[in-house]
Parts: structure tokens; C-alpha cells; sequence
């Protein structure tokens, strides 16, 4: 293959490299165009020549991929592959192929980000303690909300691929119970007890997403479900937006049916003003960023390199097409 003439188009690279990572590596397999963000209005004329096409959040339908003589391959800059007509690009013999794994550690580092917020809250005290709060208080310490112990709290992991068996690990470190669902068959530790979803809802203190967005799965977390839990548990979603019926938990957390929720996802994102969430008492939610570490991003990187390298040496790995 002429890497010369190998023309590649990169339509959403700034969430990636932003400014600490650099393409070099990429640049070094092709003629490299490389467009920061793209409208769907903008991706057939910018691809037009491309015979790589690597996104990351920007949306490849049927039409646009149809679109694309020269197509032959589609680099997905994440795991997830929604926003790939998969079965459009099957039919025109294009591959695509994704990069599962690398964000594991950061996305499940958020979780007990999330869940140490929700439990002691640091982030409140300080600013208490930097608007003068502590230093007019009359005894040694204050807290306002209730200091919460992981240690023999039970963790409901929904989901058991690589990110929730890092949970699963990290929450066993803690001194937490374990309990996981998993649609899969899966191996598990000893320390991880595998039972029914309903059971996990009722019984976690905390429950915490991470199985993929399916029609099975599109809004799991639903009236019915937050019913389920303890009024003391926490809701964690590092997953999608749309395993949770987001009006059904802002309406639960309103009623105090359950502690708190972190959630690093939404269904629009970013979310409209009037998003129910924005609002909804002890509901804490961060932008999406969970997989944004330099140290993820950097391997995320090196991966679509290696993943496009394998594919012009004619030995593609990752392929989800």
C-alpha cells in the first residue's frame, strides 16, 4: 500500500489529542487532514478522497458512508460503536474497527470519584472551610452531611466486562461487597457473587452501570427499578445516558428514594438548559470525561495508530465491521 497516496481524514481529533498529545504517528501512515470538529453538514465534503476515515463521537449513517468511493476503512477513536452504520459499512466491504479497553482504569477511577463525593462530599467542605465556616466554628471539626464508610457496604456492579471487573476489584479493596449481573456468561473472583438485576437493585448500597447501550438496555434504570432501592443507595453511571430513565431518577431523587447519583453520561450531551438532572437534589454530574486522562488518551492514541498500521499491513485487528 502507497502510504503516499493513502489519504486520511481525522473529523473530530480535538476531544483527543486537545493540546498534550500530538498526530505524528498518524501523519507518518498517510497524507493526514485533520478537522478539529465537523458538522454533519461537512463530513461527505471533507471526506470525499478519504480512504480512512477515523471519528470519535461524529456520526457515519448509510448515507454518508455510501456517499464515500474511496472508503475502505473506518477507525473508531472509542469503544463504543453506535455511531457507525455497521451493517452499511459491511455491505461496502469497508472495516472498522474500534479501540476496546484503553480507558478502563480512568473510567473506573471516576467511579469512586463520583462515589467518594457522594459519600463524604470533600469538595463541599472545603469550600465551607475557604468561605470561613471552619474557622468560626466552636468545636475541632463540622461536617453537614453524613460520613459514609465503603468498607462493608455492598457494590452492585450492572455489567461485567473489563471496566466492571476493575470496579469490582477496587470496590473489593475498599472492603465492600460484591455483587454483579451480567447478561454474559463471565469469569468472576471469589469475592464477586453473580445474581439477578432485581435482586442487585434491592439489595446494593451502591449500583453502578457498565453494560453496553442496547435495545434491552435503553433505559434498564427505570421507574421500577429505582423503586427497588434503598432510600440510602447511590446510582453511578460511567456507561451511556440511555440506561437511565433520567426523568424517573430526577423524580426519585426528588422524593428521596435514593442518597445521591454521579453521573459522568447523559442522553443529549452536551445536555439542554432545562435537562431534568441539572437540577435534581444530590445529583452530581461531570462532562464526560471519565476516559480523558492523559494517560488513556495517549494509549487510545496509540492504538488507532496501530490499528490503522494493521490494517494497511492487511492483518486488521479490532474489527467490528
Amino acid at each position: 500500500m502507497d502510504k503516499k497516496s493513502f489519504q486520511i481524514v481525522v473529523l473530530d481529533g480535538y476531544t483527543l489529542v486537545a493540546e498534550d498529545l500530538g498526530w505524528e504517528g498518524l501523519q507518518a501512515l498517510g497524507s493526514c487532514a485533520i478537522y478539529d470538529r465537523s458538522a454533519d453538514s461537512e463530513i461527505v465534503e471533507r471526506a470525499a478522497s478519504a480512504d480512512a476515515v477515523l471519528i470519535n463521537k461524529v456520526v457515519l449513517t448509510a448515507d454518508s458512508i455510501n456517499q464515500l468511493p474511496r472508503l475502505k476503512y473506518i477507525g473508531i477513536n472509542a469503544t463504543g460503536t453506535n455511531n457507525v452504520d455497521l451493517a452499511a459499512a459491511k455491505s461496502r466491504g469497508i472495516v472498522v474497527m474500534n479501540v476496546p479497553s484503553y480507558a478502563t482504569r480512568s473510567v473506573a477511577q471516576t467511579v469512586f470519584a463520583h462515589l467518594l463525593n457522594l459519600t463524604q462530599r470533600v469538595g463541599d467542605h472545603a469550600i465551607a472551610v475557604r468561605e470561613g465556616r471552619w474557622t468560626s466554628s466552636p468545636d475541632f471539626c463540622f461536617w453537614d452531611t453524613p460520613q459514609i464508610e465503603l468498607a462493608g457496604l455492598t457494590m452492585g456492579i450492572v455489567g461485567f466486562g473489563a471496566i466492571g471487573r476493575e470496579v469490582a476489584k477496587i470496590a473489593d479493596a475498599f472492603g465492600m461487597k460484591v455483587l454483579a449481573n451480567s447478561r454474559s456468561p463471565v469469569q468472576r473472583p471469589s469475592y464477586v457473587s453473580m445474581v439477578d438485576i432485581d435482586i442487585l437493585f434491592r439489595i446494593a448500597d451502591v449500583v453502578s452501570l457498565h453494560c453496553p447501550l442496547t435495545p434491552e438496555t435503553n433505559e434498564l434504570v427505570n421507574r421500577k427499578r429505582l423503586g427497588k432501592m434503598k432510600r440510602t443507595a447511590f446510582l453511578i453511571n460511567t456507561g451511556r445516558g440511555p440506561l437511565i430513565d433520567e426523568q424517573a431518577l430526577a423524580d426519585a431523587l426528588a422524593a428521596r428514594q435514593l442518597a445521591g447519583a454521579g453521573l459522568d453520561v447523559l442522553s443529549v450531551e452536551p445536555p439542554p438548559a432545562d435537562h431534568p438532572l441539572l437540577s435534581a437534589p444530590n445529583c452530581f454530574i461531570t462532562p464526560h470525561y471519565g476516559w480523558a486522562t492523559h494517560s488513556a488518551r495517549a494509549r487510545l492514541l496509540q492504538a488507532v495508530v496501530d490499528n490503522l498500521a494493521a490494517f494497511q499491513a492487511g492483518a486488521p485487528t479490532n474489527v467490528v465491521s
